[in-house]
């Protein structure tokens, strides 16, 4: 029996509550869709709930469903030197 896979790209982004206590947000480009959790872990498995409830609903609707080719993307960051007198804030 084969299973059939679909692989979204998940962004997730640490901020703070209003308390200063820390929040993890997820978000799913492809699907427009986003979730917190106070942990990565929990982001994550509350995201992989929201992704396929998303899927399921494109699907039971007739609609088309947007997939990503994370296999074709390379996702990455790079580092540069701030320049002096630029005032930036860390949240």
């Amino acid at each position: 029996m084969e299973k059939n896979i679909l692989n979204y790209r998940i962004i997730i982004e640490r901020e703070k509550y209003d308390d200063r206590s820390p929040v993890y947000v997820a978000y799913c480009p492809t699907l427009g869709i986003s979730d917190y959790g106070d942990t990565v872990e929990e982001v994550l498995a509350s995201i992989k709930d929201g992704i396929e409830l998303a899927v399921e609903s494109l699907a039971k609707e007739g609609k088309e469903v947007p997939i990503d080719q994370v296999e074709d993307q390379i996702i990455t960051s790079t580092k540069i030197n701030i320049p002096s007198g630029l005032k930036i804030s860390y949240s």
